[in-house]
């Protein structure tokens, strides 16, 4: 049995097993059936998408998880890669404003659809702004195409990838070196307008201090290409992509826990799952792991078979864990965009408390997703559908104190915003955090995004897709390259089922 993989024959299927169908899983699983392969994928919950699913009562139905809907080339090419279109499975549409950030009484700033406008906004806010932001659009274009050109679709194996005459030439190009604070002050005096710049690095891992500035690239996707939403939520992303891979004829098993990795002469040869208390055993040619990188390196694999040690783990820098409040109002709330950004208390403090002395915040930023405002199916008529997402610190302990602590804190954060009494209002409350995580998703520390884009945990500085001592291993998702995020997510999918595809190539050959 051990052998089998190099005694295949070229024009045989190889058995394929993913473990997790989080967008990573899906997209591997797509383009491995697309290639000829038998692929089973197993997932824990009863439901594909990870971090990414929904669920619905009361007649309200929440996104679970990712909500902003950018990089919408990611999404364009993945289905077209199957001769598909995104039309052909939701609908997309552009919300304008894109957002809206409250800093403070009488000082609120709604981010418009279209550069244009956008330059007029920033011309209100810093005489000489608009000059200046067409300059560092035009540098973030730049990067948003090496990146997602050049760099992205590189597995990072070593550096070496990296070592060639175009490769170097266009890293010049990136701002590796320089933090996104710094760079974002050689462009912008005003305060709030390097705030509204800022704030997707707090989710990418960092501070903008700590971030490099390589990133002004999110803000190319957000202003150039826009922020776009998939009618009926960005569930439907995932119902899209597991039904390209059920017309390919991949396998969905669900319900069903990895539950050990067995490994023998560097072949995974067993893996072993449990679904209501049975125990089941699959025999697998090649194994995408694109669940919880820690947990099934760490857990589910022999220890003598392991590429990183426990150290190694505590020492990655991860991004933020989230508390999540899930909420049901029988009103509207009119003075709420679709996404809507409270900066009006200590931004500075609440990142520290996430990176540099990790802590329960005492007075967070905060995000809320008014999905309603758009779509008529997502909550009862007349009703409103939030969810208020708290960026903090990974590895805390969340008590049912704490929980009910911070619903008070948002319901008083919203009331102050919106100048009204909505808490009488409030009929549906469910909360989320680290221990929902854990157990949910096997999240390494509880965590919601993976690991920290800092510079030193880049490209080929990240955790391999590649163990050297299981030869048909893979791993990929978020807590691997290219990194967190659903487009990234999608791409790592991807190059690991060219990975596999290698492999199977190599060893047919042997």
């Amino acid at each position: 049995m051990l052998f089998r993989i190099i005694q295949r024959n070229m024009n045989e299927r190889s058995n394929i097993l993913i473990i997790g169908a989080g967008f990573s899983g899906l997209s591997a699983a797509a383009y491995l059936a697309k290639a000829g392969h038998k692929v089973t994928v197993i997932e824990k919950n009863s439901t594909a998408g990870g971090r990414a699913r929904k669920f619905s009562h009361s007649g309200y139905t929440f996104d679970m998880g990712p909500s902003w809907y950018w990089m919408p080339d990611v999404f364009d090419t993945f289905f077209a890669d199957f001769n598909k279109k995104v039309s052909d499975y939701y609908e997309l549409l552009r919300l304008d404003p894109s957002y809206k950030i409250y800093f403070g009484k009488d000082n609120e700033v709604q981010l418009p659809a279209g550069v244009d406008k956008i330059y007029e906004l920033y011309e209100s806010l810093e005489p000489g702004s608009s000059i200046q932001l067409k300059k560092f659009l035009e540098e973030a274009g730049i990067k948003y195409n090496i990146g997602m050109g050049e760099m992205v679709h590189k597995p990072s194996h070593s550096v070496t990838e990296f070592m060639n005459w175009k490769v170097i030439k266009a890293g010049f190009k990136l701002n590796m070196f320089n933090s996104f604070a710094s760079y974002t002050k050689r462009y912008f005096k005003n305060p709030f307008i390097r705030r509204m710049l800022e704030f997707p690095v707090l989710f990418l891992g960092g501070t903008a201090e700590s971030t490099p500035a390589l990133y002004s690239l999110m803000n190319y996707s957000d202003m150039v290409q826009g922020t776009w939403y998939p009618k009926g939520g960005m569930y439907k992303v995932v119902e899209a992509m597991v039904e390209v891979c059920r017309e390919l004829g991949v396998d969905f098993i669900y319900n069903t826990e990895v539950t050990a990795i067995h490994v023998s002469e560097k072949l995974i040869y067993n893996v072993e799952t449990t679904s209501n208390n049975s125990i089941k055993k699959f025999q697998p040619d090649y194994v995408i792991a694109s669940g919880d990188y820690h947990h099934i390196e760490q857990e589910l694999l022999p220890e003598e078979y392991r590429k990183y040690d426990a150290s190694y783990w505590n020492n990655r820098t991860l991004s933020p864990s989230s508390i999540i409040f899930y909420l049901g109002f029988n009103s509207r709330i009119p003075e709420l965009e679709h996404h809507t950004l409270l900066f009006d208390e200590d931004f500075e403090g609440h990142a520290a408390s996430i990176y540099l002395k990790p802590a329960w915040p005492e007075n967070p930023s905060v995000y809320v997703s008014c999905t309603s405002k758009t779509d008529d199916t997502v909550a009862p008529q007349g009703h409103e559908n939030l969810m208020v997402l708290i960026p903090v610190a990974p590895g805390l302990e969340d008590t049912e104190e704490v929980r009910q602590k911070y619903l008070e804190h948002v319901i008083m954060r919203l009331e102050r915003y919106t100048g009204r009494n909505i808490s009488e209002n409030l009929v549906y409350t469910r909360i989320y955090a680290h221990s929902d995580f854990e157990k949910d998703y096997n999240a390494f520390k509880g965590n919601a995004y993976g690991l920290a884009n800092t510079l030193l945990q880049t490209a080929f500085l990240k955790p391999s897709m590649r163990n050297p001592k299981i030869k048909n291993l893979i791993y990929a998702g978020q807590l691997t390259v290219p990194g967190p995020g659903v487009p990234p997510a999608i791409i790592s999918g991807q190059m690991a089922a060219n990975e596999i595809i290698k492999l199977i190539e190599k060893t047919t050959t042997v």
